[in-house]
């Protein structure tokens, strides 16, 4: 089944989620009209491959005009076109955004499928879903939408005063110009009793409009407080979850909005400040509360936006090497980075171009000895961008690290921090003045990690993703000093979005129960079980010459590039221990295997079948874990079809019948059989195929045997003689 039905068949509850993923950028129509295409096209890849990506977007404009000739209803047809025309208009000159955008969302989608498997949310994951946090928002846009009317409503009195002034001023200076015989008048003493009451009218309304003004100025500092600033805060908190794997990071159009409604509010309170300082000018009078109250009313406005503005400058993406687009905040010396920040703010208008500065590593903290500089160019002018809605962003696509060498020639050495361990981070900063006010503007990515060598991206990401867990804060670079513990529950739910986002598909309870019993032993079943740094990544397993993270990173990357179709068919048990492996499939019909990864290995699969003697006895059967270099030779799927045991005397079998628990091995893999032929003639058709060497009697169980040495003339002519295709290769028994 695809992808998309899978989708279709959620509940409500999350299909409400997968709506988020979809708007002009991507719209669902694409989706649902080009599911089966979209789906088996290589997204990922294409995100970083601009070349690839241009092909990849030609294609979907063709598969796009297909679907579109196809369609019998003319509006769908219609609505297609201009899809088709807008997808031109937005990605023509950058296709490797378009691929990113579709890359993110089908892996979104696989993220909400595996949690729909999942009998309950994680505590991370149902924290930021909750229904509360949607009221949140709802009540946050009523409130905005009040004040922008308020202040809408003082334009128009601000109008009327102005109005009711420019009579009260005519009027006065058409009495001052009578003769001065005609004051003593009744008309003159009639008219002046008027411009006493238009001056005491025009005296309350000042007052009642200062007071509105206060009142709004009030509200808007208490929604800044109490709502906006926690909701920037969240933001973060989502970006820095979605960083490591979790949900999908949507609601900046949402946060832009308010913030800039709210600064356009400010904006037009300041004006109508002003307006009232040039109705001063013309017309004043004792306690006239204009010059009493205007003053300290401006402060407070000039205040609020200055902290507003400033607090909108926002890191959009965080530093990430288009190399590894899955795992941002990890960079390696003279490799290519990007970020992108954002100003929430559209400004009515900059005095000059804002130039943005990036620095790296501004505060260190003290006894770092590393230090690292920018080598390219690290100033750039922010821009408008079209689908921004008006606001200034500027994106960095070619930063570039080098470590500072010394008077010695020699680069820092490493403190007591591993290099995976230290921090460090990119500060952003620009200064510019709208409308007579001076911002300075300051922010900074999220804690990052530099490596020197690939080998380090492992240990990196576990650090990237503990941090990421563990705190909110922003900047702490010393985290690593006395780095806390994470519950088991906060921890495997992490766990399981490694899985969703590198494998496409995330780990059940029965999963995430065996990998508990692993890393904690008998403390598996307590969820609240608190698990150190220490343990997760920098001791070894008990026997084992590597740590739980690297063991499990290395099946994850082993999934990745080999194992994917089997994974996704929930065919590969995985965690399963040996004793809990014979235990299942003792009672198992004969050939009834399972497909674990290793325990010794580092990113190795195995399998291991039951058999049934005459006597009674049960025997278990494991191969030698298959690793990366094994699996590039040949597919996993063609490895269990052509599997072979043989022994002297003894025709050779495949020994593999049911996939666990009674599935028959070809309905299971028959799909994911390598079934094309050879096309080059006219040489006969060969293909590689696993072979075990069984023991002879006299010597220890197979699953317990070392690889045995090569086959014997003899093994190879009785092998050749019952099949019908060339040896190419053979693999031995071997205990895991």
């Amino acid at each position: 089944m695809s992808q998309w039905k899978q989708i279709q068949q959620l509940e409500i509850r999350l299909l409400e989620h997968v709506d988020y993923l979809y708007d002009d950028n991507f719209p669902m129509d694409i989706r649902q009209g080009l599911a089966s295409w979209i789906e088996s096209q290589d997204w990922d890849t294409a995100a970083t491959d601009e070349s690839m990506a241009a092909v990849m977007f030609s294609n979907l404009l063709t598969q796009l005009d297909r679907v579109r000739l196809d369609e019998q209803n003319f509006l769908q047809r219609h609505n297609m076109k201009i899809i088709q025309q807008q997808l031109q208009v937005k990605y023509t000159t950058n296709p490797a955004v378009m691929a990113k955008v579709i890359s993110t969302c089908l892996r979104e989608e696989r993220r909400i499928l595996s949690s729909a498997c999942m009998q309950e949310q994680g505590p991370l994951e149902k924290s930021l879903q909750s229904s509360v946090a949607f009221e949140r928002q709802k009540n946050m846009d009523n409130r905005v939408g009040i004040i922008r009317g308020s202040v809408q409503l003082m334009d128009q009195a601000v109008k009327y005063i102005e109005d009711m002034q420019d009579d009260f001023d005519f009027r006065y200076k058409t009495l001052q110009s009578r003769d001065s015989t005609d004051r003593n008048s009744d008309m003159m003493k009639q008219e002046v009793t008027r411009l006493q009451e238009m001056l005491n009218r025009l005296d309350f309304k000042r007052k009642e409009i200062l007071s509105k003004m206060d009142v709004v100025v009030k509200e808007i500092d208490d929604l800044m407080t109490s709502q906006l600033s926690p909701e920037l805060q969240d933001w973060k908190r989502r970006q820095q979850i979605a960083a490591i794997g979790g949900p999908l990071l949507t609601g900046l159009e949402q946060l832009q909005g308010w913030f800039t409604l709210t600064a356009q509010s400010l904006f037009q309170i300041k004006r109508q400040l002003d307006k009232l300082g040039e109705l001063v000018v013309k017309v004043t009078y004792e306690c006239d509360p204009i010059p009493l109250q205007k003053p300290q009313l401006e402060e407070r406005v000039k205040y609020l936006l200055y902290h507003l503005i400033k607090s909108s400058f926002v890191v959009e993406k965080q530093p990430c090497m288009p190399t590894h687009p899955q795992k941002p905040l990890i960079i390696k010396t003279g490799v290519q980075f990007t970020t992108k920040v954002r100003l929430l703010v559209k400004l009515p208008e900059v005095d000059y171009q804002l130039k943005v500065k990036t620095t790296f590593d501004k505060d260190l903290p003290p006894g770092r000895v590393r230090q690292f500089f920018i080598l390219t160019n690290n100033t750039k002018v922010m821009d408008i961008e079209d689908y921004s809605n008006g606001c200034l962003s500027v994106e960095f696509r070619h930063l570039q690290l080098k470590e500072k060498k010394y008077i010695n020639g020699t680069k820092g050495n490493e403190g007591l921090l591993s290099v995976t361990e230290e921090l460090h981070s990119l500060s952003f900063e620009a200064c510019f003045t709208v409308q007579g006010l001076t911002i300075d503007l300051e922010t900074c990515s999220l804690p990052l990690v530099v490596i020197s060598n690939v080998s380090q991206l492992p240990g990196g990401w576990a650090s990237v993703m503990w941090y990421n867990l563990l705190t909110d804060e922003p900047r702490n670079l010393a985290f690593f000093g006395n780095p806390p513990r994470a519950t088991w529950s906060q921890l495997s739910e992490v766990l399981s979005w490694q899985f969703s986002t590198f494998a496409g598909q995330g780990l059940n309870k029965d999963q995430l129960s065996m990998l508990g019993e692993k890393l904690l032993g008998q403390h598996a079943s307590c969820s609240d079980y608190q698990v150190s740094w220490s343990k997760f990544s920098k001791e070894n397993i008990p026997g084992k010459p590597f740590s739980f993270w690297m063991w499990l990173d290395s099946i994850l990357e082993l999934i990745k590039k080999h194992l994917l179709p089997v994974w996704n068919e929930n065919y590969i048990m995985g965690f399963v221990s040996k004793e809990t492996e014979r235990t299942l499939l003792k009672d198992r019909e004969p050939g009834t295997f399972l497909l674990r990864f290793s325990e010794s290995h580092l990113g190795g699969i195995t399998f291991t079948w039951v058999e049934h003697k005459d006597n009674g006895e049960v025997k278990f059967n494991s191969v030698e874990p298959y690793t990366k270099n094994r699996l590039s030779a040949l597919p996993f799927a063609d490895i269990i079809r052509d599997y072979k045991v043989i022994s002297d005397g003894v025709v050779p079998e495949n020994p593999l019948k049911f996939l666990y628990p009674d599935i028959p091995k070809d309905e299971a893999f028959g799909r994911l059989y390598n079934c094309q032929p050879s096309k080059v003639h006219p040489y006969i058709p060969s293909h590689l195929i696993p072979i075990s060497v069984h023991p002879d009697a006299s010597s220890s169980p197979l699953s317990c045997r070392s690889p045995e040495p090569p086959m014997t003339p003899g093994e190879f002519n009785m092998l050749n003689e019952h099949l019908c295709f060339d040896l190419d290769t053979m693999s031995s028994p071997y205990s895991d």
